[in-house]
């Protein structure tokens, strides 16, 4: 068992609502029985895999929920990524709100972007060649053809414990949830 001096690697998701969740997750099952991809939940990254000690990542958690009301999501469109943990994903349209809940939360995780932030969820993880990616992403429109211009709400973010060398996702695992003040 993990003291609190142990460092882990954590990540912020942002949780859409159980009925997008339902939803998404019925797809994700599909895409990865089809391309062979790891199982793991609807997420928006928030603040991407950061060292920390259990203690130090759970109080952040909560400092950073405080700051942050509920905001609406939506979906631009089907995309495809160049490496693992974006292979297949929703490109969500990048409004003020996710823009300011990820500068916030990184501002109090410490965390620094390596590269511009991009929202989305991923509906598959995988190495594929651009082929299998395509096909991946004709698939999705196909099984829902409806996803671009979809809108929901995120009012949840969660402290997922995620060793990004683990490309199983089987040590991933939920460590704390908050939810976010009513807009």
């Amino acid at each position: 068992m993990a003291t609190s001096t142990n460092k882990e690697i954590y990540s912020v998701w942002a949780i859409p609502p159980e009925d997008i969740c339902t939803r998404l997750a019925s797809l994700m099952t599909t895409l990865g029985s089809e391309f062979r991809g790891p199982h793991f939940e609807p997420h928006m990254t928030v603040v991407g895999a950061i060292e920390l000690t259990p203690d130090d990542a759970v109080n952040k958690l909560r400092s950073a929920c405080e700051g942050v009301k509920a905001f609406e999501v939506t979906v631009d469109r089907v995309a495809t990524g160049t490496f693992f943990y974006q292979c297949v994903y929703l490109l969500l349209h990048p409004n003020p709100q996710i823009v300011e809940t990820n500068a916030h939360c990184c501002s109090h995780f410490g965390y620094t972007n390596s590269t511009p932030y991009m929202p989305h969820v991923s509906l598959l993880y995988g190495d594929l060649t651009d082929e299998e990616k395509q096909k991946a992403q004709e698939r999705t429109n196909i099984l829902d053809n409806t996803l671009s211009g979809l809108s929901f709400q995120i009012s949840r973010l969660a402290l997922y414990k995620t060793d990004t060398k683990d490309k199983t996702l089987k040590s991933w695992e939920k460590i704390a949830e908050c939810t976010l003040t009513p807009n």
